[in-house]
């Protein structure tokens, strides 16, 4: 009988998930899957094995039975699983969790208090909290008795300076958790580990890892360290997003509550679902798509994309003190060889020399032999570094 985690993330109307076997305490992909729609009148189910192999697709409406619930889609998962993967015993299971708040700094055992707690924060991620812990429940009703595990996005960005964390106004505020948490913690710890293994040197220096997808964001990383995030206290901030406006003007909200008479429900949907990418081109989302596009404003919303990453790497290379490596991840981190390009261009005053050749055909390394700065382009696993994290904790790991 084989042995299997499962790592789950919980989104408003999807859930993602992998499936590890772990039978000789290393995490190996059996299958990665999502479910979307969640509510909707059609929810979408698909899955692919360890090697991307599509495992099967299907779709669900109102006569076939929606998926409305969380807990449903769960349910789904593990009869999914029983049936595609006959033999297994789910002996943990792994959620990544946006927000710990300024007491919980690493992975945790999920209890009935921890669930309280997480509870408290979502003031704090409103959009992205509440699914977290739906998730939760959802997988407790439905593996009664495993043991579960929350790894969190602000867990990585948790020893910044004071400077680095803190906005200039009264510092009660800070005291009671108004404070640049940073995000996207997971994705950042498990590309920090990697360039240990492929760039040792390197990973011991100042770093910039840029994970550029949908959601987006920049950090700076010393020692192997968080020093400084572009995301602050929410997801909006830093870098525009698929949805998200990224860095905003205060006095913008000041204007839309005051002249626009709109209430905090409306401002919250404009900036979190109208803006970024889709709000400037008004065609889409998708780097992909607006790539494709002729259309001014397609061109322009990646202009804008393009000038607030480049901003960024000397904000935080100053930050750092300077600079040895950048690192890109995320889908478009990833895959846009046209972003990478237009980002590093010109950057030969701080070191960066783009091997176009190496560049386009989205190698490891894209900096030419010339480059006093190496750029990296690594894939990200956050599904990994959440099972390891689960096997550490509950002692299931290798090294236990």
């Amino acid at each position: 009988m084989s042995k299997t985690l499962i790592v789950l993330n919980a989104g408003s109307s999807s859930i993602k998930f992998v499936v590890f076997d772990v039978t000789d305490g290393k995490p190996t992909a059996l299958a990665t899957g999502q479910i979307e729609g969640l509510g909707a009148s059609v929810t979408r189910f698909n899955a692919k094995d360890g090697e991307g192999q599509s495992l099967g697709e299907r779709e669900f409406d109102k006569v076939s039975g929606a998926i409305a619930t969380h807990e449903n889609a769960v349910d789904l998962i593990l009869n999914w699983i029983e049936e595609t993967l006959p033999g297994t015993t789910v002996v943990a299971v792994g959620h990544r969790v946006v927000h710990g708040g300024v007491r919980i700094t690493t992975p945790v055992l999920i209890t009935e208090e921890i669930i309280a707690e997480l509870e408290t924060l979502i003031p704090l991620a409103p959009l992205h909290q509440p699914h977290n812990i739906a998730g939760i429940r959802a997988a407790h009703a439905a593996f009664p008795g495993v043991p579960m595990v929350a790894v969190f996005d602000t867990s990585f960005h948790r020893n910044h300076p004071f400077v680095n964390d803190t906005f200039a106004i009264p510092r009660e505020y800070y005291n009671e958790g108004v404070r640049r948490y940073g995000f996207h913690g997971v994705s950042y710890e498990y590309v920090t580990r990697r360039m240990k293994q492929i760039a040792p040197l390197d990973a011991e220096g100042r770093v910039i890892i840029a994970h550029l997808g949908n959601g987006a964001s920049m950090c700076a990383v010393r020692y192997g360290h968080s020093i400084a995030s572009t995301m602050g206290f929410s997801a909006l901030d830093g870098l525009p997003m698929g949805t998200r406006c990224g860095n905003l003007d205060a006095g913008v909200l000041l204007y839309l509550l005051d002249q626009k008479g709109m209430t905090s429900s409306e401002i919250r949907q404009l900036l979190y679902t109208k803006s970024g990418l889709l709000g400037l081109s008004g065609i889409s989302q998708d780097m992909r798509e607006l790539e494709a596009s002729d259309t001014r404003e397609a061109r322009e919303a990646i202009d804008y994309f393009v000038f607030r990453v480049r901003r960024e790497v000397g904000a935080l290379a100053a930050t750092l003190d300077g600079l040895d490596a950048v690192v890109f991840t995320g889908g478009i981190g990833e895959n846009s060889w046209r972003v990478r390009e237009r980002v590093l261009q010109s950057m030969q005053w701080i070191g960066i020399d783009l091997d176009e050749e190496a560049n386009h055909r989205n190698a490891r390394l894209i900096s030419s032999p010339l480059s006093r700065v190496r750029v990296y382009v690594i894939r990200t696993n956050e599904g990994l570094m959440i099972a390891e994290h689960t096997l550490d904790l509950l002692g299931l790991g290798q090294a236990a």
